[in-house]
This record gives C-alpha cells, structure tokens and sequence, in this order.
C-alpha cells in the first residue's frame, strides 16, 4: 500500500472480517484500538510529538472523555451497519469456532471461548457438539498418545490431564479411557 490516507475505520472492519469471523466484541474492541491509535497518530502529527507525549500522559479530561465517546459511536454505529449488511454475523462465528476448535477440544473449553465472546451454543448446536464428544477425545487422546491404551495408572492419570485441559467433561473422559483399555 503506497504512503498515504491510511484506511477508514469501515474498511479495516472489513478487512479483518474478510480474514475470519469475528465476535462483535471481539470486532468492537479490535476497532476502538484501531481508532484510538488513529486518532494518536493524528494527533502526534498535529501537535509535534513533544505535545502529543505530553497528552499522552495526561489525566484525562472532558475533551479525551467526549472524544472517546464519539469514537464509540462511531464504532457501533458501524457494527450495526456491519450486521445490517450481513459482514458481521453471530451465528456464522460460532459455527466457523466450533468447526475449528471440536477437531482439537471438548465441548466444555468450546464454551468457555464462545463466552468470553459473550456468545452462546443453541441448543441443537450443543447436542450436536455433546454426540460427538467422546469420538473426539478418544482421537486427541491417540494423536497426543498413540495407540496402546494406558495400562498403568500414572499414564492414565496424565492422559485424564491432558484429556481436561483441552475441555472434555470428566465422563466422557472416563469413557475414553475405559472404552480405549477394554477395546
């Protein structure tokens, strides 16, 4: 990109949307950084940059404070307008984060992430994720550990870690374990 007008706020929202789905939290968030740093740099570029480190370490006053607030309805006004269009969509990030995160994790760190989101499964989308549960951990399980089942109890023990740090319940990791030594 040649130096010049840097990009307006709707085209990096597009831009960050056209490498994945994003969470309107997470989009909100992404833009009010985006924005603040803008207005920085636009500041640094007006002021000289003594001045505008001076600012930087000011206590904030009304200005900063209505400033901000302009710049926060700026970016919902465009999050609205994102959904409207159908750039920003709920559902599709949490179909495109449970189709990526299922093949390495349990539905239990799935919603974890999608709640830090503020978001949450539908409950088809949670029964489809529970059917699958034990398949997954006991494949996680072979790719991490490999085929022989663990026999001793230590093993069994770290696998059962290993098992509840990527987020499958405690009964499906028993399942797996169990089914994987009888089999």
């Amino acid at each position: 990109m040649a130096a010049g007008k840097p990009l307006s706020l709707k085209a990096r929202a597009i831009a960050l949307l056209a490498q994945r789905e994003h969470s309107s939290a997470e989009l909100r968030r992404k833009l009010l950084r985006i924005a603040r740093d803008r207005d920085r740099a636009a500041a640094l570029a007006q002021a000289g940059e003594a001045a505008a480190r001076r600012e930087a370490f000011a206590e904030p006053n009304e200005e900063s404070a209505v400033n901000a607030a302009e710049v926060a309805a700026e970016v919902e006004q465009l999050l609205v307008w994102l959904q409207s269009q159908g750039y920003l969509n709920e559902e599709r990030f949490i179909e495109s984060r449970v189709h990526v995160r299922s093949q390495r994790f349990g539905g239990l760190r799935i919603k974890q992430e999608l709640a830090q989101h503020g978001l949450a499964l539908s409950p088809e989308q949670a029964q489809a994720l529970r059917e699958g549960e034990l398949d997954r951990a006991r494949e996680v399980r072979r790719r991490k550990f490999g085929e022989p089942a663990p026999l001793a109890q230590a093993d069994r023990a770290r696998q059962s870690r290993f098992l509840a740090a990527r987020g499958f319940s405690p009964e499906t990791i028993r399942r797996a374990l169990k089914s994987e030594t009888e089999s």
